[in-house]
Order: C-alpha cells, then structure tokens, then sequence
C-alpha cells in the first residue's frame, strides 16, 4: 500500500454507513413516491402534512448523496436538519391535530414508519460525528 492509500480517509459510506445510506435512501423513495401521489390527488385534504412529507423525501435524499459523496458537512446540516424537522413536526402534531387530518412521514414521531424516522436522524448524527471526531 502507498502512503496516499493509508493515509486517506475511510469514506463515509463505508461499513456502518452503507447501512445508513441504505435506509436513507429506502425512505427518500419511500416517502417521496407517497407525497408525490398525495400532492397529486389529494393536497386540498392536508396540504401541511403532504408538504412535509416531500420536505422530508427531499431531506432524505440529500443526506443519502451527502454521505456517498463523503459531503461531512452537507450530511451532518441534512441529518440535522432532519431531526428538527421530526421533533417539531412530531411536537406540533400531538399539540395541534388539526394540522394534521392526514399523517405526514414526522407526523407522531414517525409511528406510521415503526418511528425510524425519529430513530434514523439520531444515529445518523451519532454515526457523522464520531467519524468527524475520528477524521
């Protein structure tokens, strides 16, 4: 191995970060096939909740190409972007329903989603920075 090699950086897509990417990207298609079909046929009915589930597709799929591209920064802005998102949106959904007349992917914590979408940013952010911390 040259001294370049050994030197590099393990990419941030590598090992644990496969799995992160995968899952990030599971819920980008996921959610953004669902609020593209709800925009489209229905947004009159909850236009916050369909907004902020294609918010949250968009957030998705910017981490994802973040942590292939080994982005540290754009990655760590989105995952942490994320987790506001799903804390507020979790909050405003138990203290103002009506908001809410259909659930959106943050919605409840994400209990719609077995509550990855509240468990993910948070390893997510865990994982980003311990390899911040490392570099």
């Amino acid at each position: 191995m040259s001294e370049q090699t050994e030197a590099a950086p393990r990419a941030l897509a590598a090992g644990f970060g496969r799995l992160i990417v995968l899952v990030y990207v599971v819920f980008a298609v996921s959610a953004g096939a669902r609020a593209l079909f709800q925009v489209a046929t229905k947004f009159g009915d909850a236009p916050v909740s369909f907004a902020l589930s294609a918010i949250a597709a968009l957030i998705y799929l910017v981490a994802a190409v973040a942590i292939i591209r080994g982005a540290g920064r754009l990655a760590l802005l989105a995952v942490g972007v994320e987790m506001a998102g799903v804390l507020a949106v979790g909050a405003l959904s138990f203290a103002v329903p009506h908001w809410f007349p259909e659930p959106s992917v943050w919605s409840h914590f994400g209990s719609g989603y077995g509550y990855v979408p509240l468990v993910l940013p948070a390893v997510g952010l865990v994982y980003l920075l311990k390899r911040r911390r490392a570099a």
